[in-house]
């Protein structure tokens, strides 16, 4: 959920990918590849940056697993604006790739159009459904992670009052608020969720600054932990935590270093999990297409905690969340998903 930069990497990102995004139709995509048992596989990732913390990074760091392990080249591209994904597909197929990985669901039309056209190429879209024979559609219980990190806010809340900022204003990341507020409503039946979303164009993944504001604004109204599920943009909701003594939730990656003592916990989401077995199931020959869920029992999603906010989490807390995590995945909580009927209970 994808998406500005990532602190302590200031310079992965700058010049490089710029240069990149002006030059897409050959220079982006010509590069040294490793054949191993036929696969050369790639990756296209959502609008923002490959070092963004979040959503391209998890898909980043999947990639580089399978390197890693394999040692299989793969080839990757950063769009700038979403008339690129129809052409970074179209040239990764044309280029013998195969596996190809679809970063987020603004790829939906892209996928659905080239792999239509590559009916041999093997493709895999994270957060959205293409219904093709030569498609496999990965999509995350979201909602269940979310409320994970939502008995945490509750808890840790001094005021009863928390946060929620989202990026662009869709049912996807609708899905990311309801699990949350209803983590946060068991946990404490009075609390109240102030939420925002910061627009409606996928310019909300990229605007730090904006996504400070809303935090200001709801750390005004009382809020002292706010959940962040806005790309980058969320990268500013973190900050202006720290910065005002508040506390912040990270999302897709664990980003629980980016401010230590700050951030109480992320919403992990495996988008690294689903970008390697992609590529691991294509090497072995197990690849399948059709929908793939991945939620708590999965391991998909989860909440993050490590040395960097062992501090806030309370041996209480971590107890409380645990139960709900396993009432969860045995099915004695049932978290309702948003999409199923773009509503959440109140």
């Amino acid at each position: 959920m994808r998406q500005v930069q990532c602190a302590g990497q200031p310079r992965r990102v700058g010049r490089r990918y710029i240069a990149v995004a002006l030059a897409l139709p050959l220079a982006a995509l010509v590069g040294s590849t490793t054949r191993a048992a036929d696969i050369m596989p790639a990756v296209v990732y959502s609008i923002g940056e490959k070092f963004d913390g979040s959503f391209n990074e998890a898909a980043f760091r999947g990639a580089e697993r399978f390197k890693t392990e394999t040692k299989i080249n793969y080839r990757d591209f950063v769009v700038s604006n979403e008339t690129q994904f129809e052409q970074a597909h179209r040239r990764f197929a044309q280029g013998g790739n195969d596996p190809i990985v679809g970063v987020g669901f603004l790829q939906t039309s892209a996928v659905t159009t080239v792999a239509k056209q590559f009916p041999k190429v093997r493709f895999t879209v994270i957060d959205t459904v293409v219904d093709l024979p030569n498609v496999r559609s990965v999509l995350f219980k979201e909602h269940e992670g979310s409320f994970l990190v939502g008995v945490a806010a509750a808890l840790v809340s001094k005021t009863g009052k928390v946060g929620f900022v989202g990026g662009m204003d869709i049912p996807l990341i609708r899905k990311f608020v309801c699990g949350y507020e209803q983590g946060v409503r068991w946990a404490k039946p009075g609390a109240t969720v102030i939420q925002n979303m910061t627009g409606n164009t996928p310019a909300a993944w990229t605007d730090p600054g904006r996504g400070a504001e809303l935090a200001k604004g709801q750390f005004e109204r009382g809020v002292d932990v706010v959940y962040a599920a806005a790309g980058t943009t969320g990268l500013g909701v973190l900050q202006a935590a720290k910065d005002a003594g508040k506390l912040s939730i990270g999302v897709d990656s664990n980003q629980n270093h980016l401010h230590p003592g700050s951030v109480l916990t992320s919403m992990v989401k495996r988008v690294d999990l689903a970008v390697y077995d992609t590529f691991t199931a294509a090497r072995a020959g197990t690849w399948q297409p059709g929908v793939n869920v991945l939620g708590l029992k999965e391991g998909g999603v989860d909440w993050a905690l490590d040395k960097n906010n062992a501090t806030l989490i309370t041996p209480e807390i971590k107890a409380k969340v645990e139960q709900a995590k396993a009432d969860i995945i045995s099915g004695k909580i049932k978290v309702h998903d948003y999409m199923s009927n773009n509503a959440c209970p109140q």
